[in-house]
């Protein structure tokens, strides 16, 4: 007897979001930062969704890295965080933007003012 194919899911991504294509929310990003909420969960929700709130009980994580722990695509990912969000289950902020690019000249006098203090 034969396994299924390795790497091949045994439930499409679209069942789980409940044939949602689109999130609620599409600000969400691959790098948006999810959070567990406070409100209490409600009885009913998909086993997808109730995944993605126990991958965020450990704390916060990366949209992408979410999709990563629970294998399954970022779109799909995407649109459980936003249907979360939209219940307070789930916070979700923008990236951490990438910080200015320093100038060369301004390290260079921080140098050279800390060398002065050390002498």
């Amino acid at each position: 007897m034969t396994g299924r194919p390795a790497g091949r899911p045994l439930v499409p991504a679209y069942l789980s979001t409940g044939g949602v294509a689109r999130p609620s929310r599409p600000q969400l990003e691959r790098l948006s930062v999810l959070t567990r909420g406070d409100a209490p969960v409600p009885a009913g929700l998909p086993a997808a969704a109730l995944a993605l709130l126990d991958v965020l009980a450990g704390g916060a994580l990366a949209l992408v890295e979410a999709a990563a722990l629970l294998r399954l695509p970022v779109s799909a990912v995407r649109v459980l965080a936003a249907d979360l969000a939209d219940r307070d289950l789930v916070l979700a902020r923008a990236p951490i933007p990438p910080a200015d690019r320093f100038e060369p000249d301004l390290l260079k006098r921080v140098a050279d003012g800390l060398r002065a203090l050390k002498h």
